[in-house]
This record gives structure tokens, C-alpha cells and sequence, in this order.
């Protein structure tokens, strides 16, 4: 199956998003828990609040996170369906003609 223009430019963000240790870390803490901004931010004492912001735009544009305000607070989530797409679409095939090919190996050697 050929992928659209469309998911193709959504796996860039998504590829792009993880390509940074940084925000990949951030990803880790909200797989945990529901966090919200200040708290995300006090993860990261070696960021600014502003660099991290910045982290969290790429994030939510890659649509990895989402946010909702609760008064005056936002409640930052994990969204684990661009990664699972990822998965589905890259990995989960890879995977198999890896084992494939270790499959190929193992009988090459009986």
C-alpha cells in the first residue's frame, strides 16, 4: 500500500517530533501521567519554560499531545495514535522481514 501526501506529511511530524531526545523524554513523563504545563516544566530544570513550550508546540503539532484547560491550569495528555500509526506502517513491517530473514538464516544453517 502507497501512503497519501497526506500521511506522509503527518509521519514527517511525527518522525521530526521524536527525532529530539528532549522531546522524547517529555513523551516518557506524560505516558505515565496526566501532567500540566508547570509540572512538565519542573521535569526540565534545565529548560526555560519558554524552550520548553516550544518542545510541546512541535509535540501537539505532531499530534502526540494534546492539552485542555481546567481554570487556569492545562492538562497536558499523551495521544499514542500517531506512534501507533508509525508502528503499522513502518516498524510492524520491518519487523516481520527481519524475522524473516533470521528465519532464513536459522534453516541455512541445519
Amino acid at each position: 500500500m502507497i501512503a497519501s501526501v497526506d500521511e506522509d506529511a503527518d509521519g514527517d511530524r511525527v518522525f521530526k517530533a521524536l527525532a529530539s531526545p528532549v522531546r522524547r523524554r517529555m513523551l516518557d513523563a506524560l505516558k505515565t501521567s496526566t501532567r500540566t504545563t508547570g509540572e512538565l516544566c519542573a521535569l526540565f530544570p534545565e529548560l526555560d519554560r519558554t524552550t520548553v513550550l516550544q518542545h510541546l508546540r512541535v509535540l501537539e503539532q505532531a499530534e502526540l499531545v494534546t492539552g485542555r484547560r481546567l481554570g487556569r491550569e492545562r492538562h497536558l495528555s499523551l495521544a499514542p495514535l500517531p506512534i501507533k500509526r508509525i508502528h503499522d506502517r513502518w516498524i510492524s513491517g520491518y519487523m516481520a522481514a527481519a524475522v524473516d530473514l533470521l528465519d532464513e538464516l536459522d534453516r541455512g544453517q541445519e
